[in-house]
């Protein structure tokens, strides 16, 4: 089908998605959207979809984006396939007000921008694969905020394929199901999504990084928080009265290996991040993530913070240090092995269109993980990006078009 492409509209459907702001919220993780805004770009996305012909077309009260594509004509016996990706972007880094920009790049420092007088750049020496994109054009913020490439760029793909799709029916691909969540960032993701609703067998979220990056396989999850209650007295009469809180927390992060930090695995190894602690003397709260690809291993690093805890509780004689423990997906593997036509599909999607497909475990998860364990097997594709959740995020203009060719010669493979 390459013969038959035609430029795609992605870079101006990028440039338009990344200036609604949508930035989840932890601290608000307990409605969905976590943020109001997430509706804004709900709404634009749900006008687009309509005006290309789309059917079915809603807005959920939760800010979940549904909508369905007819199937190309002699297709519409075939099951549905569905095309995911989220609308928020993360709270790591500052994601209000971005404007994005194209870098022409020519080597060496790729220069997005300049905050409070300093230059924000990223050099091949941290990001290797620049030395092989000089000449490119990268989509870049200003360097005040991230770029919101996860996933907004997943996002404007596939709106970039609808459009596509509605300007040539005659594409083969069978019914299509689309659809954009709100706060994956957070860990919600697809939960509230109506599969039965949405009426697709199988699907793809469109969540990776790279051109080429094909993942079904992901972390297990989890955040922990342990809490810390200490005594406060006047430190002047405090001996052997006094039970720090703070302390106790730097006690109980000492006990967990420095070797299981993230800054020191890669590949398969997992870990337990520090996401922040708040400390008096009285109270103290540490916020730790889970990751391992392995269940049992994973299962053992549970059990070694809640172990770190009852040490700490048994020496000093009463429980002053409590674990607990909010599970949050589970890896995807256990499904997806189960659909081995998935992957080799999108081998060949990425095959056809030029791009040569790389299969690698997410170190992360996607939507993909609760939808498949809700019973809809859904690998995950690149979107093109680099240097996610920071200032330096940027994508290639080559790989947005890139990965409209590739959904195109995918949805083809179902039909």
């Amino acid at each position: 089908m390459a013969d038959q492409r035609t430029p795609s509209d992605v870079l101006e459907r990028f440039l338009r998605y990344v200036q609604v702001d949508t930035p989840s919220s932890d601290a608000h993780a307990d409605q969905t959207p976590s943020t109001p805004e997430q509706f804004d770009l709900a709404h634009v996305l749900a006008d687009e979809l309509h005006e290309l012909g789309a059917e079915d077309v809603a807005v959920s009260e939760h800010a979940y984006v549904t909508a369905h594509v007819p199937a190309s004509p002699g297709a519409e016996h075939l099951p549905a396939l569905g095309l995911i990706a989220h609308i928020d972007t993360t709270e790591a880094a500052p994601g209000r007000g971005v404007k994005p920009h194209i870098v022409h790049y020519a080597g060496g420092d790729l220069i997005c921008g300049e905050h409070a007088g300093t230059l924000v750049a990223i050099g091949p020496d941290k990001l290797p694969v620049l030395d092989g994109l000089v000449g490119e054009d990268l989509v870049c913020s200003d360097g005040t905020t991230l770029l919101g490439a996860d996933d907004k760029a997943g996002v404007a793909e596939i709106m970039a394929l609808v459009a596509r799709l509605a300007a040539h029916p005659e594409l083969p691909h069978p019914r299509l199901g689309i659809c954009f969540c709100p706060d994956e960032e957070i860990g919600h993701g697809a939960a509230l999504l109506d599969l039965e609703a949405f009426g697709c067998t199988y699907a793809y979220t469109v969540d990776g990084g790279p051109i080429g990056e094909l993942e079904w396989e992901c972390f297990n999850a989890c955040e922990v928080t342990v809490t810390f209650q200490g005594y406060s007295i006047h430190p002047g009469d405090a001996k052997n009265r006094m039970v720090n809180a703070a302390n106790l927390f730097c006690a109980f992060h000492a006990l967990l290996p420095a070797a299981m930090r993230p800054e020191h695995t890669e590949g398969y190894e997992g870990f337990i991040h520090l996401l922040g602690v708040s400390a008096t003397c009285e109270r103290a709260c540490a916020r730790y993530i889970v990751r391992d690809h392995d269940a049992g291993l994973f299962e053992e690093k549970i059990a070694l913070m809640e172990r770190a805890a009852a040490f700490l509780n048994a020496e000093l004689d009463t429980e002053r240090v409590r674990v607990e423990v909010r599970r949050e997906y589970r890896n995807m593997a256990e499904v997806v092995s189960d659909h081995p036509e998935l992957i080799e599909r999108a081998k060949e999607a990425f095959t056809a269109a030029g791009v040569e497909p790389r299969v690698l475990p997410i170190r992360g998860g996607t939507d993909g993980a609760q939808l498949s364990f809700r019973g809809l097997p859904c690998p995950n594709l690149s979107t093109g990006g680099f240097a996610f959740h920071g200032v330096n995020e940027f994508i290639p203009v080559s790989s947005l078009e890139a990965m409209v060719d590739v959904l195109e010669e995918l949805v083809a493979r179902f039909a």
